[in-house]
């Protein structure tokens, strides 16, 4: 079982911040798109999180704005003003899969010899610069749809990742936003501070923070790296 201070620290049943709670302030489609963005791009932002993977539905949401053609009609603009980059990974017509990243974080934690001994083993081609492993990521995404390495492009914990693909002996620990296993208190303690992001996020738009403002880097828990 989990040490009960790693569970009492993160609580899966208490409600998360959700960008839905202040999309009605943003009724702009320019604004509405750059306050998803800055929503679904918290940790990213702020530097706890190398990359963030966004699943962008082509409907109405409850506060009327479709965010699949908001983005057709401002994500290239929005991202140039943007603190981190994006990448669509998938334009299915009924959704776009999107994956939203920092640079520099994705590009130092790719290149590590941990991150390339991985993706090796599960078949990607040795690569010269981390972006032929983010081109190799989104060949997988459009032939079977959600290749499971992707956890080592998103930051979680190597031994969780890979004990989800059956790679590790740990057992499974507990349910998180990902499956943890072995120790879970890294693991939970970095959940924990996701969810802090997005909630930060979250005040700073409903105080009626500039959106676009808020897509530039935040320098909340910004680290230099990002560890696998």
């Amino acid at each position: 079982m989990p040490p009960a201070s790693a569970l009492s620290r993160f609580r899966p049943d208490a409600s998360p911040a959700a960008w839905r709670h202040v999309a009605h302030r943003f009724p702009a489609g320019r604004d509405c798109l750059a306050s998803f963005l800055a929503f679904e791009g918290a940790e990213v932002l702020a530097g706890v999180k190398p990359a963030n993977l966004v699943n962008i539905t082509n409907r109405s949401n409850a506060c009327g704005s479709n965010i699949y053609r908001l983005w057709k009609d401002f994500g290239a603009e929005i991202l140039a003003e943007a603190d981190f980059c994006a990448e669509v990974l998938h334009d299915r017509g009924e959704s776009l899969l999107v994956l939203i990243y920092d640079p520099m974080h994705l590009g130092e934690l790719l290149e590590s010899p941990r991150a390339r001994r991985f993706l090796a083993k599960a078949g990607y081609p040795q690569y010269s610069d981390w972006k032929m492993a983010l081109e190799e990521l989104k060949t997988r995404v459009k032939q079977t749809g959600f290749p499971h390495e992707i956890g080592l492009f998103l930051g979680y914990p190597l031994k969780d990742v890979a004990g989800f693909l059956g790679w590790s002996p740990l057992p499974f620990t507990c349910q998180g936003p990902w499956k943890i296993y072995g120790d879970p208190r890294r693991s939970l303690e970095l959940a924990q501070r996701h969810r802090a992001c997005r909630g930060k996020m979250v005040r700073r738009l409903a105080r009626g923070r500039n959106p676009i403002n808020c897509i530039r880097h935040s320098g909340i828990g910004r680290m230099k790296g990002v560890e696998v």
